[in-house]
């Protein structure tokens, strides 16, 4: 499993972007980036998981402790992003009241996934002729005229 951590600090907090698998295997890189986020002295850490999987839970446990530690010292946590199966996992382990989500528990993702803007290339299929049974001629092209005078 992999766990990428990204911090962002600004002036009044400090945002922590997880992308990956935040588990059992993978809590020790976790907890070193809460733990660096904490001591930046912000008075809010934000940590973006819409790109983080919590399977074992483990990860969630991690937070909700971080968070705790945080508001004894009067600071606080926020958890932006989760998608909808996250905060289903947040609500199963009866977690709800320990971190702060940037939404409901359930309900919708809060970000709707971006539509897939490929668009399929259009394949063309000659009509047969129901006159010969055979495939229809191609709709003419547009003429163009080349100027033989050069």
């Amino acid at each position: 499993m992999h766990l990428s951590v990204a911090l962002v600090p600004a002036p009044a907090q400090v945002v922590v972007r997880l992308t990956g698998d935040a588990g059992r295997s993978t809590l020790d890189r976790l907890v070193a980036a809460l733990t660096d986020a904490a001591g930046r002295g912000t008075g809010s850490v934000v940590v973006d998981v819409a790109g983080a999987r919590f399977g074992d839970g483990t990860g969630l446990q991690a937070l909700a402790r971080f968070s705790d530690t945080l508001a004894a010292a009067g600071r606080r946590l926020r958890v932006v992003g989760a998608p909808a199966a996250v905060r289903r996992q947040v609500a199963d382990a009866g977690l709800g009241a320990r971190l702060e989500l940037d939404g409901p528990l359930s309900g919708q993702d809060p970000v709707p996934p971006r539509p897939d803007r490929r668009v399929p290339a259009q394949r063309r299929h000659p009509e047969p002729n129901p006159l010969h049974g055979r495939e229809a001629p191609l709709p003419p092209t547009v003429p163009f005229v080349l100027d033989r005078r050069r």
